[in-house]
């Protein structure tokens, strides 16, 4: 297969370093440029040492064969106004230059078994759609709706558990302040089932569980009202694709002299009289500054990256067995040779289920994979993207996504990517015809259309995103998880922080909004004040119009350089 043209980032060379670095930041999904954005705009020179060939963990994109994909965005809640939070952020980090396009007032889709349930924007459209569903549980609707704000309100409390000091925790609990409501952690089909006895409602309302990789008898209901609240106001997508959420972020870290470097593995975290003190890279070369930010995720922070007896004696490595990894994925990536008009492809995102039984699907697929997918997520990024007509004529894209299991590849980790031999092309092969199938049960017109598709499996998570068991949502969304106090910011080892998804939660505003709380950490209380008065205070300048063109030419000037 031919490399990606789409290239974000300057490539990493020993003698490109301009120390000395207040902060070096491993990794640049949304969490760690989000950390090194804003430490830039408190006026720190922030190093972003990124192991892949371009830039945004999983939020890059890559293309093959005149078609791109974006591997981890189908679409974001909440950004497209800048008077909420997310909007907010997003326009603080990239200065307006990021813009977002609506999706279609239906942005989400669901199939269950033979029927059909769409979910509409805005909360009042929401809830008269599900009251159409299911006329006898509008009280239950109603309930489930104040659940989601109570869990809203509740978020403050949660974050300020992860930014301030253990002994104000403790004395603000012991004073009845920042408690959270007691459903805020249960398990989500627990707090649904004392709403309603309707199992199909209760499958209707969790349909999204796919966006954080547990079926509602297994996540935390914080972490599912954040996300049915997020979308709740529709969804959007980013418009020139997600490549340009960190192609947007890199000029902020560069202004004070930062730079963001990618081919750049870093093998160790330099540990001196028990002080985070830089970081060792693959060819050997030690990179000093007053702090490193961990973007890779606590299993490749405390595992991989830290020195063992430094993991060992701070707990590190017992506290890791508190936590699982989350799921694994197959990726398929579609391109035909045709407009996304004349091939009629929604905005709507699709979610196939077989039926309302989601955890009993998920469980007899992993145990016997030729068992129906208990899930094939569809999304359509070349009809919500307004600016690629511009950018690829008469081309269209398809992303399908479905769940997967790490050991049916395992075999194979240790070859060589695009290189594994013909046993795992042909599993390959086998999955990708299944999901074709499941493809033109609800698109017929697209059968015999298709000009080029390829799949990644949990092997591919793991080369590209450095995700050893390929999981792709960090650590697993579930009531264990958000029990374990450690999972914050700074860490027990003085110099050395944590952003990311495991930080918060999944999702590009959960990881971003997780380095917006790491820079806060690291600035403290009177510059963490600052930084959220300068975030909530910003607004939008007037933009000229996205032009695929002059993005372009930006990219290829990043790369040469």
């Amino acid at each position: 297969m031919k490399p990606s043209t789409i290239r974000i980032g300057r490539r990493y060379r020993s003698n490109r370093l301009e120390g000395p670095y207040d902060t070096i930041v491993i990794g640049s999904g949304p969490g760690g440029m989000a950390a090194a954005v804003c430490l830039s705009k408190a006026g720190q020179k922030v190093l972003v040492l990124e192991q892949h060939y371009t830039a945004g963990g999983f939020t890059h994109s890559y293309s093959r064969n005149g078609y791109e994909w974006d591997v981890g965005v189908h679409y974001v809640g909440d950004v497209g106004n800048p008077d909420t939070m997310a909007g907010a952020l997003f326009g603080y980090l990239t200065e307006g230059e990021l813009q977002w396009a609506p999706m279609e007032d239906n942005y989400d889709r669901f199939y269950i078994g033979d029927e059909q349930y769409d979910l509409l924007r805005g909360k009042d459209a929401f809830r008269k759609q599900m009251v159409h569903y299911f006329p006898d549980e509008t009280q239950a609707i109603d309930q489930y709706l104040d659940l989601l704000k109570q869990v809203s309100n509740a978020m403050p409390a949660f974050i300020g558990r992860k930014l301030l000091p253990v002994w104000i925790n403790k004395a603000m609990q012991l004073v009845g302040k920042g408690k959270l409501p007691s459903f805020f952690n249960e398990h989500t089909v627990d707090v649904l089932s004392r709403l309603t006895s309707n199992k199909k409602l209760i499958a209707v309302l969790t349909g999204q569980w796919g966006d954080n990789g547990l079926p509602p008898e297994q996540s935390s209901f914080m972490v599912h009202a954040l996300i049915a609240r997020h979308y709740m106001h529709g969804g959007y997508y980013p418009i020139g694709g997600s490549s340009r959420i960190a192609e947007t972020m890199i000029p902020q870290i560069q202004a004070t002299g930062g730079e963001l470097f990618t081919y750049a593995e870093v093998t160790d975290i330099l540990v001196e009289n028990d002080q985070a003190t830089g970081v060792r890279m693959k060819d050997g070369t030690e990179i000093r500054a007053q702090r490193v930010i961990s973007n890779t995720g606590v299993y490749n922070t405390f595992e991989r990256l830290l020195p063992e007896a430094t993991a060992k004696a701070t707990g590190y490595l017992d506290k890791l067995r508190q936590v699982r990894p989350s799921m694994t994925h197959l990726g398929m990536y579609i391109g035909i040779a045709d407009t996304a008009a004349n091939l009629n492809l929604p905005q709507t995102n699709f979610w196939i289920y077989p039926d309302e039984n989601h955890e009993q699907n998920v469980n007899n697929f992993l145990a016997d994979s030729s068992q129906p997918f208990p899930v094939v997520y569809v999304s359509f990024p070349s009809a919500k993207d307004p600016s690629w007509d511009e950018r690829y004529p008469n081309r269209a894209t398809i992303e399908i996504v479905a769940p997967a299991k790490f050991e049916w590849f395992e075999q194979w980790k240790d070859e060589t990517w695009g290189k594994r031999g013909e046993d795992y092309d042909a599993l390959k092969a086998a999955f990708s015809e299944r999901l074709l199938e499941v493809l033109y049960k609800k698109l017929p017109q697209l059968r015999g259309k298709i000009d080029y598709y390829e799949l990644s499996t949990p092997l591919s998570t793991d080369f590209f995103c450095f995700y050893k068991k390929g999981e792709i949502y960090g650590l697993d969304h579930d009531p264990q998880r958000f029990n374990q106090d450690w999972l914050k910011p700074k860490t027990e080892i003085p110099g050395l922080y944590l952003t990311g998804q495991d930080v918060m939660t999944a999702g590009v505003v959960g990881a971003a909004m997780s380095g917006f709380m790491t820079a806060c950490s690291v600035l403290g209380l009177s510059g963490s004040w600052k930084l959220q008065k300068q975030m909530r205070s910003w607004e939008p300048k007037e933009n000229k119009p996205y032009s695929a063109k002059e993005s372009h030419n930006k990219t290829k000037e990043q790369v040469s350089a």
